[in-house]
């Protein structure tokens, strides 16, 4: 680990804008087919030869506007490892450290979305950012409430995923924060 702060960093919504008005493929952007294990579990017992691909679209120019970014990067996604060997390669990231989750698209007692404990918990009192288009205001009002180091989460439209506008607010959120 470093000093740096946490930028946690979902794929569906801010790097697959899977929502994208028309379902067409963005401007930038290029069409994947990939087989997450996670995707194949969803359709247990059906073969994994039998599973159709997830159509994903990736911008290539997203990984190296991340890397130049001043965090440490983290997959909090439900790719888990697969972020790494399918996302990444695509768009220029190396290998990353992911969240493994407690429980995937789990319940929570408090109404919190299911990433919201596990993300604190994995952050262990470092600043973060958190970058996913599944945030509510009772994760927000939960974080502030139970996280002790600067923490912010930067809502994204799953119609159009990151944009220049998130790039922004993320650097100007680390020079005021930390």
């Amino acid at each position: 680990m470093n000093g740096q702060p946490l930028l946690f960093l979902d794929v569906d919504g801010p790097l697959n804008p899977y929502a994208a008005p028309g379902a067409r493929q963005p401007d930038g952007y290029r069409t994947h087919r990939l087989l997450p294990e996670t995707w194949v579990a969803r359709h247990a017992p059906q073969p994994r030869e039998q599973v159709e691909p997830l159509r994903v679209w990736l911008n290539p120019v997203h990984g190296p506007e991340l890397l130049a970014l001043p965090y440490e990067l983290v997959w909090a996604t439900t790719w888990t490892d697969d972020a790494n060997a399918l996302i990444g390669p695509n768009i220029g990231l190396p290998e990353l450290p992911y969240v493994p989750w407690t429980e995937i698209f789990g319940t929570d007692p408090d109404g919190l979305h299911w990433k919201t404990r596990d993300l604190v918990a994995w952050a262990a009192g470092r600043p973060f950012v958190w970058v996913d288009d599944e945030l509510g205001p009772q994760d927000i009002e939960w974080i502030e409430a139970n996280h002790p180091a600067p923490a912010v989460a930067l809502w994204v439209d799953p119609r159009f995923g990151l944009r220049e506008l998130h790039f922004e607010a993320l650097r100007a959120w680390v020079e005021e924060a930390c």
